[in-house]
């Protein structure tokens, strides 16, 4: 620990008076004292310096005792911080390293310099990145100060000749020529005299300094932290929500977290249903019928389902519909008909889009809300204002006649261009990309967070796709039975981990766990007729 053996108990450190330590780190998360703890302290109990602690053996007692003692001085628990270095015999840093600490937050710039030296375990490299933040920050004080020669001599004489970050001695030279621009390159580098001067100067220290010299912030924190996730990660069915982790047991969801039984069965639609959506804020759903009439279901805060407005206008089956961004309309599209708006709150349609003699296929919001798009029975695009004024058209083979699109918050539109590939084009650059597939595709969805698409195919598969940079598909599934419908799947679950398919034999439905390149199969009968 700092290259300097220590069984020196800390009572007897050099420190600073708590209230002068409270002022230099008032916005700092690193606020454990530095010295003496107290007059009343717990006899030192001796260790063994390769002792370790638990079952397996592999947690060395020194660091983790360490560890410990910087949790408790982050939290505030000073006296307990204290009296767990005093019991234990094992202090949080060698005198060397706390002489240096508080050398820093005194401002004995050359000292802590000297001190830094006898540090053990510093490479060369790191030394001299660690000396170079101790000058700099005398530099800036000195020049905060007014004393422009000694600060212009530490740039000489203790900062240039480091021969390191050659382009922020250019930088720190011009501050000796124009304060404002001393100003500016503080300000703009996020420089340590406005990230709360010393201490945080000690935060960049401890970023480059071994850990066993200087124990991370917040280390105890990150290791808990990493243990829970390894848990969710290895959680087959895990379906709720991270406040359910806790540290008193370990973590594993039950197959019950996977929705089986059906608690409510929705009737009022006189033939098939076609489509359906939920809102983005999960309050109401939207089903689209082959009986040319679109229903709104209110859902209430015990996920019971009750109707709340039938849209009815459509001289042709409603294949699909869309969701506006805020929830307040929805676009609802006939087969080779119109587009209409509706109001969600009154039911009331605000507005019809159509084109003389074609046909719309499918509709979507752009991510601000304040248009729209529809896609042709010509294999065109258009985009309408919400007055239904025509403002572009995309023509060319940008979409198939029965055509999936969404329009990405970056700017990027999906669309099925072919029978067997999908377009990602960037409106603005131009920039296309296209997945391939080699069989024909239904339809495809899209993920929440736009980095992951699902796409259906004929010859019952879906299709996992990464399409955050050039697409690459990730997963395979197979399961569910397509003969002559189209079948969709969508992502689900509390965090998307999982995928929900229809299937043509009426008896399941197929979900599926998402693990980074890894999945499983669950089949979670319904007993739907």
């Amino acid at each position: 620990m700092g290259g300097v053996e220590d069984n020196e108990p800390p009572l007897k450190r050099v420190r600073s008076s708590p209230e002068e330590l409270r002022s230099v780190s008032k916005n700092s998360s690193l606020i454990e004292p530095i010295g003496s703890f107290g007059d009343t302290m717990a006899k030192s109990l001796p260790y063994v310096r390769n002792e370790t602690v638990g079952s397996m053996g592999v947690i060395k007692k020194v660091e983790f005792v360490r560890i410990i003692t910087k949790a408790l001085y982050t939290m505030g628990y000073e006296k307990s911080g204290a009296l767990l270095e005093e019991e234990s015999g094992i202090p949080l840093h060698s005198p060397t390293v706390s002489l240096f600490m508080q050398q820093v937050l005194d401002g004995n710039w050359d000292e802590s310099v000297t001190t830094l030296g006898k540090i053990g375990q510093l490479e060369d490299s790191v030394f001299k990145s660690a000396t170079f933040l101790v000058f700099e920050q005398k530099f800036f004080e000195l020049l905060e100060n007014g004393d422009v020669l000694d600060a212009l001599k530490t740039l000489r004489m203790e900062i240039a000749p480091l021969c390191i970050k050659k382009d922020r001695v250019h930088e720190l030279a011009g501050c000796i020529i124009s304060p404002s621009l001393c100003n500016e390159l503080v300000l703009g580098n996020k420089g340590l005299l406005h990230r709360s001067t010393r201490f945080r100067l000690l935060e960049e220290l401890q970023k480059l300094l071994p850990p066993a010299v200087m124990v991370p912030e917040r280390r105890l924190e990150y290791l808990v932290e990493q243990a829970l996730t390894v848990q969710r990660e290895s959680c087959i069915f895990h379906n709720s929500v991270d406040s359910a982790l806790s540290l008193y047991t370990d973590h594993q969801c039950g197959r019950d977290q996977i929705p089986t039984k059906t608690i409510q069965v929705l009737q009022k639609h006189r033939d098939e249903v076609w489509f359906l959506q939920f809102s983005h804020n999960g309050k109401y759903l939207a089903t689209a019928s082959q009986d040319c009439t679109t229903m709104i279901w209110k859902i209430n805060n015990h996920s019971e389902v009750s109707l709340r407005h039938v849209l009815a206008g459509h001289r042709k089956p409603v294949s699909f519909v869309s969701w506006s961004p805020d929830d307040h309309k929805l676009l609802t599209c006939g087969i080779e008909e119109v587009v209409r708006c509706w109001d969600i709150e009154s039911g009331n349609c605000l507005q019809i889009y159509e084109k003389s003699g074609l046909g719309l296929v499918s509709c979507g919001w752009f991510p601000g809300g304040t248009k729209l798009f529809t896609g042709v029975n010509d294999k065109s695009i258009c985009v309408w204002d919400l007055d239904g004024t025509e403002v572009d058209w995309w023509k060319g083979q940008r979409a198939v006649k029965m055509s999936d699109m969404v329009f990405m918050k970056e700017g990027t539109m999906i669309s099925m261009n072919k029978e067997t590939s999908i377009l990602l084009q960037n409106r603005e650059t131009r920039a296309e990309r296209v997945i391939l597939e080699d069989n024909s595709i239904t339809s495809f969805s899209i993920s929440k967070d736009e980095r992951y698409i699902l796409v259906n195919l004929s010859n019952e598969e879906i299709h996992l796709w990464s399409i955050k940079d050039d697409p690459r598909l990730m997963a395979k599934y197979k399961g569910h039975k397509r003969t002559r419908l189209d079948i969709r799947s969508c992502f689900g679950g509390s965090e998307e981990s999982f995928v929900a398919s229809g299937s043509e034999d009426s008896l399941d439905i197929i979900y599926l766990m998402i693990q980074h390149t890894s999945c499983s199969l669950v089949s979670s009968p319904l007993n739907c007729s």
